[in-house]
């Protein structure tokens, strides 16, 4: 009995396996498997290509990405140049501007002046608290003399920078009025009172006037303009020195103390222009209406 059922099981085994390949050879005669294959390896042959497609064009355009970005870094340093280069212009085109408004308001007004005149650049300072001095660029054989007045003019404004004391072949010395050792004879300009001006030591100190009677308080205002009186004949008349900042009364004094700041900016001053007494300006032309 063993044995039968042995047999039984291998024959049916025997069977199935046949069955199995009569169904495979059906299936290849009717062409189904054909047809399977070839969708198949349809499909296999799509997806790789579509796998290499992928990968070549990640490649492709990664490469087009750095060819991209070193084009733009190229560009980028160009326009960053043409940048700075554009500011620099623009500055440099400001500053020849601004210096050219400047020269030609000095050189208006050199021809309003009377008297002759030298324009001449600052080229030095000695910011020193026992002497001050501004160097300029102009000396002897220019036409400069000892104790000419110098004076400037700033945005419209003419103002009072001091007088020569030291005169070189083509240098010369300023003393200007912040200096201790310069006095001026001044008037204030709305009451016509005469007074010493002195310098205060330093171009960020006052000016110091005195000798302005006591009488004359109830006539002056902060802001009033003090101008050069012209008496001593060392500066030209009625040029602006500063205004009252401060005015103080002392007891035992029968004289006001009279702070003034100074008209001229002597921290932007960059030209002057030396004024000479004695002699007519060959270019004047007066004062235009």
């Amino acid at each position: 009995m063993a044995k039968r059922s042995l047999n039984f099981g291998f024959s049916e085994f025997v069977f199935l396996i046949l069955l199995f390949v009569s169904g495979i050879f059906l299936g290849f005669s009717g062409g189904g498997f054909v047809i399977n294959f070839q969708k198949a390896g349809f499909t296999l042959v799509s997806s790789l290509q579509e796998g290499v497609h992928y990968v070549t064009g990640g490649i492709a355009g990664a490469f087009s990405a750095v060819k991209e970005l070193k084009d733009l870094k190229a560009q980028n340093l160009e326009l960053s140049q043409k940048l700075k280069n554009y500011e620099f212009m623009q500055r440099s085109n400001t500053e020849i501007r601004k210096e050219n408004e400047r020269l030609k308001e000095q050189l208006d007004f050199t021809r309003k002046i009377e008297q002759k005149n030298y324009p001449a650049q600052i080229i030095g300072r000695s910011p020193d608290n026992l002497y001050s001095g501004i160097t300029i660029n102009k000396g002897s054989l220019n036409g400069i003399k000892k104790g000419m007045p110098v004076i400037a003019v700033q945005n419209g404004t003419v103002g009072l920078v001091g007088k020569i004391v030291t005169v070189g072949l083509g240098t010369s010395l300023v003393m200007p009025v912040y200096d201790v050792k310069c006095s001026i004879s001044s008037r204030i300009q709305n009451t016509r009172d005469v007074g010493l001006v002195t310098g205060g030591g330093s171009q960020d100190s006052p000016l110091l006037m005195k000798y302005i009677k006591k009488r004359v308080l109830s006539e002056l205002n902060f802001g009033d303009i003090i101008v050069t009186s012209g008496e001593s004949e060392n500066y030209i008349r009625d040029i602006p020195v500063g205004t009252i900042s401060k005015i103080t009364v002392i007891d035992y004094d029968s004289s006001l103390n009279i702070e003034i700041t100074p008209i001229v900016d002597f921290s932007r001053l960059e030209t002057v222009i030396v004024t000479d007494l004695r002699e007519i300006n060959p270019h004047y032309e007066g004062e235009q209406n």
